[in-house]
């Protein structure tokens, strides 16, 4: 059994927020659990060719673009999305709180690595200045 408290766990900083990891490759259960903090107001393009990945917003409010042109989807507390596709994609938060995400990747991280490319700029053409 593994019990973990967020006080205890790594954090890593990957530019626009910090990702604290409940869960890596070396505990076993072959993904890796996250509580994400993105910062308010920030924009981050994401990629992540090697792993897959679930977000589930539990704090803050942003929106998802998908790059290329792509929709666009709000993210408010109660908001899950999938990159079933290594969805290349900007994340948003918004302008008034931090965006609070519980992640889960597969397969699972080592460690203090980033999943894949992040791009903190620019933004999707839709939300540049």
């Amino acid at each position: 059994m593994i019990v973990r408290r967020l006080t205890e766990v790594p954090s890593v900083d990957w530019g626009n927020g910090h990702s604290r990891r409940f869960l890596l490759a070396a505990d076993g259960m072959g993904f890796t659990l996250t509580d994400t903090l993105v910062r308010r107001g920030s924009t981050t393009r994401i990629e992540y060719p090697d792993h897959l990945e679930a977000v589930y917003c539990i704090a803050g409010s942003g929106e998802l673009v998908e790059a290329g042109g792509g929709a666009s989807h709000e993210i408010t507390p109660g908001t899950m999305y999938a990159l079933d596709k290594h969805d290349a994609h900007f994340l948003v938060a918004g302008p008034d709180a931090d965006l609070q995400v519980v992640c889960v990747f597969v397969p699972a991280l080592e460690g203090s690595e980033i999943a894949g490319p992040v791009i903190l700029e620019p933004g999707p053409p839709s939300l540049e200045t």
